[in-house]
């Protein structure tokens, strides 16, 4: 698992989050908590998916799920992308932003293609979900995810790698016999 990529901004004076409109515009933060606010109580999937990828600039792929509450990072929501398929759980949120006291930091989110993201989980800019990966409710992603592990935790930590879940479901109906890659019999 590599360190979280993310480019550092150094600020001086005041902590960075009181310089925040010299590293983001006014108007892009009320025009996306607007549109984020929208998206996170809408039942309507398609339509979430619609408003992140039109007026977010997000990279959303095809039968994508968001839950209710989801909470994309509000100002550089353009910095995350998730693949096909995917379930982002209640009350999840994703950040491409740190502001911290001496620095801000910037960096993409990826969440590959059927990944499911447990209910009030956290990702931290910089990181990369693998393909097929599963994270368990409330974890703080701090670092990479492999493709088809299984975490949890705060801090993460892998519970499963892909090939400990695959032989732990090896008989199961549903994610045994190669399905959980997407093959089937």
């Amino acid at each position: 698992m590599r360190r979280r990529r993310t480019t550092r901004y150094p600020v001086e004076g005041a902590n960075s989050l009181w310089h925040v409109y010299k590293t983001v515009s006014f108007w892009k933060v009320v025009k996306n908590f607007i549109v984020i606010q929208c998206a996170r109580y809408t039942p309507f999937l398609s339509l979430k998916n619609w408003l992140y990828r039109k007026f977010l600039k997000m990279k959303v792929g095809e039968k994508t799920s968001f839950a209710l509450m989801v909470m994309p990072d509000v100002m550089f929501p353009e910095k995350i992308h998730v693949g096909r398929n995917s379930v982002i759980g209640y009350n999840t949120t994703i950040l491409a932003h740190e502001y911290l006291i001496k620095e801000y930091r910037l960096g993409e989110v990826h969440i590959g293609d059927e990944v499911m993201i447990g209910a009030n989980t956290t990702i931290l800019p910089g990181v990369t979900i693998g393909d097929g990966a599963i994270v368990s409710a409330g974890t703080l992603v701090h670092k990479d995810v492999p493709a088809g592990a299984f975490v949890g935790g705060n801090p993460m930590r892998i519970i499963y790698t892909k090939e400990e879940l695959e032989e732990r479901w090896a008989d199961d109906p549903i994610y045994g016999n190669g399905r959980m890659s997407g093959k089937t019999d």
